[in-house]
């Protein structure tokens, strides 16, 4: 069990796969304890982030002491969601990957180019203000506008399906890349619980793994980019909120990155939610309300500062992935999500989806 990072004061939950009910059972970490609270009512994380009052209830409920455990994401009916482009430097990337069509060699003088034209312009801008609105007429005129531009200073922010329920995968996990990518990276990023009613219960950590070049092409690949065998890792633990962790934590939370290669590569990187151009809140809102519900709450992706630019096998041609990669994310007081780089087509299959969890717990007498 990876209790690496987690704070000892605070009060997770989690999922883990048991060998015996052939099933996930829900987990409760606090004080270093972990405990396996699975129960009729508390079956599904699903149902505790629906309570009035989860980390109340959680830290009340009897469990039995496990030591040994196969860790699984934290989440398992909710639908996962996505939130792109809500730093200004990751914006500019993006805008990059669309110039110069998925091809990592044009990158470096796009970069080059780009910030020297918009860079200073738009750093400070707050999304839907007047003054960006000046701005994006003004990048209009210049012929500089971008589908990217437009969601990272316009009104409305970017909001995707990243994967479907139960298709994440935890700690530990293989993590896939489509064979066809050759331009490719992780995103560290924050991930909120958020319940039926659009209120965020906690907040775990996530790898948006993010084919460059195939999003360069066409923002019309996006689902093709992102949505993949083991694209998208959650975990370890969804951390509840209570007096001891909130809101306010995610808006200064600090991450950092580490990627190892089989060859002795590393790049080391980081994302501060302080810079983050629309507030968490904002970004729930603009996921659920009058014009879309969740019934069984959804994870939310909250972008990423990090976009990594060093050059890692050849002069120009910026960052990607090789196979055996181990990326490692950690935030204090939410821990660490490490994962293995493979291909999509070699990681393991999905297979135990919703249907199979429902049928899982009936047989046990859960619901």
């Amino acid at each position: 069990m990876n209790l690496e990072g987690l704070d000892p004061g605070g009060l997770y939950i989690g999922r883990s796969w048991s060998e015996t009910q052939k099933g996930p059972v829900i987990v409760r970490v606090s004080n270093g304890i972990v405990c396996d609270i699975t129960a009729p009512g508390v079956a599904t994380v699903r149902d505790i982030l629906e309570l009035d009052d989860p980390a109340g209830t959680v830290s009340q409920l009897p469990g039995r002491v496990i030591t040994k455990t196969n860790p699984l994401p934290p989440c398992d009916l909710q639908a996962i969601k996505a939130c792109g482009v809500t730093f200004v430097s990751s914006m500019l990337e993006r805008v990059i990957e669309e110039r110069a069509a998925g091809d990592p060699a044009l990158a470096q003088d796009l970069r080059d180019d780009l910030s020297a034209a918009i860079g200073d312009t738009i750093t400070s801008l707050v999304p839907g203000s007047p003054a960006a609105d000046r701005a994006k007429k003004a990048l209009i005129k210049q012929g500089l506008w971008s589908q990217y531009l437009e969601v990272g200073i316009g009104p409305d922010a970017e909001v995707f399906t990243k994967a479907q329920p139960m298709s994440s995968v935890g700690h530990q996990a293989l993590i896939g890349l489509h064979p066809i990518s050759k331009w490719n990276n992780p995103e560290p990023e924050i991930v909120l619980a958020v319940n039926s009613k659009g209120r965020v219960q906690g907040a775990t950590l996530g790898n948006d793994v993010n084919l460059r070049d195939v999003e360069g092409r066409s923002a019309l690949l996006l689902g093709k980019a992102k949505d993949n065998n083991g694209s998208c890792s959650i975990g370890p633990f969804i951390r509840l909120f209570d007096d001891t962790y909130t809101i306010d934590d995610i808006r200064r939370a600090e991450l950092t990155l580490t990627v190892t290669g089989r060859d002795g590569y590393v790049l080391n990187g980081a994302s501060s939610m302080a810079q983050i151009s629309r507030d968490p809140l904002d970004l729930v809102a603009q996921t659920i309300g009058a014009h879309h519900q969740y019934p069984d709450g959804f994870m939310l992706f909250l972008g990423t500062l990090f976009a990594p630019t060093k050059d890692r096998s050849a002069p120009g041609q910026g960052f990607t992935h090789e196979i055996g990669d181990i990326v490692r994310i950690a935030s204090p007081g939410l821990g660490v999500l490490e994962n293995t780089v493979a291909l999509s087509t070699e990681c393991p299959p999905w297979t135990f989806g919703t249907s199979h969890l429902l049928r899982n717990l009936a047989a046990r007498g859960l619901i």
